[in-house]
């Protein structure tokens, strides 16, 4: 009698029918998984830039190498910078003590100072003025008072109160000595002319000219 069939492993069969190795079983699975997997994005990789062809060309040209060419080239200099000087402190000179009286106390007179002193529309015609400022020209303040004192015209007289009046500037507005100066310049110019008439015989009538004058003088300090 022949025993009953009994079921037969799926896994095992007759000559490995049906049968699947393990190996091949494990192997079948990591493939299946791998295909599962998202692929992995490729790395962005940054390409050089090629150079450009006419550098090889003029160097294969000129027969120069590229490395020699470059170490040719002149290299760009260095900036100086410019240090900054340091001015050194000065020390104030304090000025000094000036003893003395009122007249001691004034500043030394300076040769460039020039004082000027007018008198206009004067009623003097400016010929007879020229003949006595004549007399004081380039003369000191002291021997020009002497001069128009004893002059006998009577345009000496306007002539002494200019130069009273000048000497009373110099004394005021520039802190000078009157004594110390001298008459540097002095001129008489022609002012406008008053017009005046006088009957005459025969029922005529005669101009009669009215002439004034402008004076002007100037002064200035002693040469020492």
């Amino acid at each position: 009698m022949t025993p009953p069939d009994s079921p037969q492993d799926p896994q095992k069969g007759k000559a490995g029918e049906g049968a699947v190795p393990e190996d091949a079983k494990e192997a079948k699975e990591t493939v299946e998984a791998a295909a599962e997997q998202p692929e992995p994005k490729p790395k962005r990789t940054r390409a050089k830039k090629a150079k450009p062809e006419a550098e090889g060309q003029a160097a294969e040209e000129t027969g120069v190498d590229k490395e020699a060419a470059e170490a040719t080239e002149e290299k760009p200099k260095p900036k100086r910078s410019r240090a900054k000087k340091t001015e050194e402190p000065v020390a104030e000179q304090k000025p000094a003590k000036q003893s003395g009286r009122k007249r001691d106390r004034r500043p030394a007179a300076q040769p460039g100072v020039l004082v000027h002193a007018k008198a206009r529309y004067v009623r003097t015609s400016a010929r007879k003025a020229r003949l006595v400022c004549d007399h004081i020209r380039g003369k000191d303040v002291a021997e020009a008072r002497a001069i128009l004192a004893f002059t006998p015209r009577a345009a000496a007289k306007p002539w002494l109160k200019l130069l009273e009046s000048a000497v009373a500037n110099a004394e005021h507005n520039h802190e000078l000595v009157g004594e110390e100066l001298r008459i540097a310049a002095v001129h008489a110019d022609e002012g406008p002319t008053l017009k005046r008439f006088r009957p005459r015989a025969m029922g005529r009538a005669t101009r009669i000219r009215k002439r004034t004058s402008h004076l002007s003088i100037t002064l200035t300090p002693k040469e020492l």
